[in-house]
């Protein structure tokens, strides 16, 4: 699956600070299709979300919450407080940051525009492919702010922050396109700024600050983004949220036009090898739906066999761990990946962009076949690609969560973790069909004998390894009755997982209402309190108290009351490979 969690810490992360700024109406955006054809990346906030749309979401509705206040008065004070040395003076104080934030209120498009070919080569003299003198890095990001109605605070906010840098800029006026700017020079680098009309834009290249300029101002240039198949592909996509985000791989040509021409060939060997030009592109959007957050896109391109997206399983529609969840889970996630697309995408990739790390593949898999006793593509046959991972305890006790392992030929399997874990195997019994194992993860050979502690234990079915830090664990699970797919224990979760395609290769639910809020947080400060006392540096220590300090300031109730769960999935079909990610 698409690494689902990180994508919705993000979100619920981001969607949380702009939860801080005003309800206000978008103004008009700029559109991202008239941007150049070299655009490679953008990210376009379409403005904070109106009352309308705001009110009913669950999200907004804990931010707004009065019980909430102490807690957000403690976030706001953490961060602008330096927990290295409180008496330092930050950037802005609390009431500049209230009012700053506030410019979110207005839409922005942040992008990366590729070097053009003509610029580079008129950009690097002849000398720069020699050794000693490295060819000039290309920075070619931008930003686009529709300043309508903020014009006077940006200005103050844009100006105040200069004047608190370390190293005050250089500033000098040019016009640019027709355009009055400034050339903002730092040790780090060149910047350009404009503000203009109802814009403000900046950029650190000037062919591409004079580029954009010429579009916000409405002259269109002959190549632009709509143009692109990468992004028409993923247009639909990109439709009808409060954020969207396009991201363009580059083609394997691309990259080997920009690489050190003494490694061209290898590189383009490699790429090549990877068949890299079947991906084409990551896009989708953050949209608002009623009570719900969602995140929704999808990695585009041709999922043709014997392409990068053979490492994504195609699927299944009941996997085998969802059989062990029972009416106390509080979070389950499952993910499915093919081992053996994986192991054929990097051999074909190392093994043949040289012919020097062609001769190093074949005795690598000599050296693995000989430690796990058998040729690594059987070994990797005895996994099905399936891990999930199951947790019941309401204060999310990571020695009550179990993980799980698909596997085949359970004979063979054993024989292979046998010979992976070796003596780290402390002991080891059969109970009916299941092997239990007791795992040393840590151990120290002395004169009175070998040492082992920090244990682990394992337990394999016929289809399923088990991993937990406590045996008890373990028992409960494989000595359970697997749950019906249709169980109405399972309502919930079957209801989430209804709204989705049938076959999945990830799916996650977690449910919020299960949670014991007070001793969830009752637990987070004392591990932070644990945290500040094992402390290696002062600053370490000063940073685990601040959060420590926030934490005890949390209402607990308020999160039961506004969020209920957060369920997401991927899948793969001939487009490419999809994710959708919910948060009630």
């Amino acid at each position: 699956m698409f690494p689902a969690r990180p994508l919705r810490q993000f979100t619920l992360l981001f969607l949380a600070f702009l939860a801080y700024c005003s309800a206000a109406a978008a103004q008009s955006p700029v559109d991202p299709g008239n941007l150049p054809g070299r655009t490679m990346f953008y990210l376009y906030w379409h403005g904070t979300p109106s009352g309308e749309v705001r009110k009913p979401n669950s999200l907004f509705a804990l931010w707004d919450d009065p019980e909430l206040a102490p807690t957000r008065d403690s976030l706001i004070q953490s961060l602008l407080t330096d927990a290295t040395n409180p008496k330092n003076k930050l950037a802005v104080n609390r009431e500049e940051l209230g009012q700053n934030v506030t410019l979110l209120d207005n839409p922005f498009v942040i992008g990366y525009l590729r070097q053009p070919e003509s610029h580079a080569a008129a950009k690097t003299p002849a000398a720069a492919t020699a050794k000693t003198t490295p060819a000039p890095s290309w920075r070619g990001f931008f930003f686009i702010y529709d300043r309508t109605g903020k014009e006077e605070l940006l200005s103050k906010t844009v100006t105040h922050l200069r004047s608190a840098e370390k190293d005050i800029p250089k500033l000098s006026e040019l016009t640019v396109a027709g355009v009055s700017s400034l050339k903002i020079e730092r040790t780090s680098g060149s910047t350009y700024w404009a503000e203009f009309g109802k814009y403000a834009v900046s950029a650190n290249e000037l062919p591409v600050f004079e580029e954009i300029l010429d579009i916000v101002n409405g002259k269109i240039g002959a190549s632009k983004l709509s143009q692109a198949a990468s992004y028409q592909e993923a247009r639909p996509l990109l439709d009808g949220g409060i954020m969207e985000f396009f991201l363009r791989v580059p083609t394997a040509d691309e990259i080997v036009s920009s690489s050190p021409a003494s490694s061209t060939a290898q590189i383009k060997l490699l790429l090549s090898a990877m068949k890299l030009d079947s991906v084409h592109s990551v896009a989708g959007r953050v949209s608002l739906q009623g009570t719900k957050s969602r995140l929704t896109g999808a990695i585009l391109g041709d999922t043709t066999p014997g392409g990068l997206f053979d490492i994504w399983a195609d699927g299944q529609a009941n996997p085998v761990s969802m059989g062990y969840l029972s009416p106390d889970t509080v979070y389950y996630g499952e993910s499915q990946f093919n081992l053996l697309g994986i192991y054929n995408t990097l051999k074909r990739a190392f093994g043949t962009s040289t012919s020097g790390q062609a001769a190093t593949v074949n005795p690598l898999e000599q050296m693995a076949a000989t430690r796990l006793g058998m040729p690594l593509p059987d070994a990797l046959s005895l996994v099905t690609g399936e891990f999930a991972w199951i947790q019941t305890s309401p204060t999310l006790d990571d020695s009550q969560k179990v993980y799980l392992l698909g596997i085949r030929n359970k004979p063979d399997t054993l024989k292979l973790t046998r010979s992976l874990l070796g003596d780290q195997i402390t002991s080891e019994r059969a109970e009916g069909d299941a092997t239990y194992m007791k795992i040393s993860l840590r151990g120290g050979q002395s004169s009175a004998g070998l040492a082992q502690w920090n244990f682990y234990y394992l337990a394999m079915t016929p289809n399923l390894l088990f991993g937990a830090t406590k045996s008890d664990v373990l028992h409960k699970y494989v000595g359970q009755a697997p749950a019906t797919p249709d169980s109405a224990q399972l309502k919930n979760l079957l209801a989430a997982r209804a709204q989705f395609p049938e076959k999945l290769n990830g799916f996650s639910y977690f449910d919020f209402q299960k949670l014991d809020w007070p001793g969830l947080r009752a637990k987070w400060v004392a591990d932070a309190n644990k945290a500040v006392q094992s402390a290696k540096s002062t600053d370490a220590a000063n940073t685990d108290k601040k959060v420590a300090d926030w934490l005890s300031q949390v209402n607990p109730e308020v999160f039961s009351r506004h969020l209920h769960s957060m369920s997401g999935a991927s899948w793969k079909d001939a487009k490419g490979v999809h994710f959708d990610e919910w948060l009630d």
